[in-house]
């Protein structure tokens, strides 16, 4: 929501494919699938603001990055946000909202690099709840999206607050207007 109310040419490009796909008819599983726009955001948001910080690991056999030999039992903390970050996966305009990054699916956006773009975790420990939280927040921006344009309040200060989960510190106050002529 907050990178929508600030670009709102990319809220005008997700309600018109909402239009497409759903007219002002309640979404559907079908119809889920079939946005590629609101998906694209949504990973670009993801990888913006990765709802969780970073994950511990403990090294179960030494093992050499690079030039660097990591011995067995070292804890690790991996941060997502810094690989989430990191202009040599991702660019020099790292730092911008550019949902056009995932026009193409995940493996080849990242260049077929498992560990690039890892919003819910990966592998065995990748958390089990993806697909309900996808479908969900399709869903629900589907619904605000045929009824509501929405921009930041001029109250709105950014300061994202990362604890266990990443957080807006003061909330997000958004300024809604209603799409219906009825209302």
């Amino acid at each position: 929501m907050l990178l929508l109310a600030i670009h709102t040419d990319w809220q005008d490009k997700a309600r018109t494919e909402v239009m497409e796909v759903f007219g002002n008819q309640n979404p559907d599983y079908e119809g889920i699938t079939k946005l590629k726009t609101i998906t694209m955001i949504i990973n670009e948001t993801l990888r913006l603001y990765p709802p969780v910080n970073s994950t511990p690991r403990k090294v179960e056999r030494q093992v050499r990055v690079g030039k660097l030999m990591v011995p067995t039992y070292l804890e690790l903390d991996i941060r997502f946000l810094a690989l989430h970050h990191d202009p040599d996966l991702w660019g020099d305009d790292v730092h911008l909202f550019k949902p056009e990054r995932f026009a193409q699916r995940i493996a080849k956006t990242t260049n077929y690099n498992t560990a690039a773009f890892v919003p819910f975790g990966f592998g065995p420990r990748s958390c089990v709840g993806m697909s309900f939280a996808m479908t969900g927040i399709k869903i629900v921006l589907s619904m605000i999206l045929q009824r509501y344009s929405f921009t930041l309040s001029p109250a709105f200060v950014h300061s994202p607050l990362p604890s266990l989960v990443l957080k807006p510190q003061h909330g997000i106050p958004l300024l809604f207007r209603s799409l219906r002529t009825d209302a």
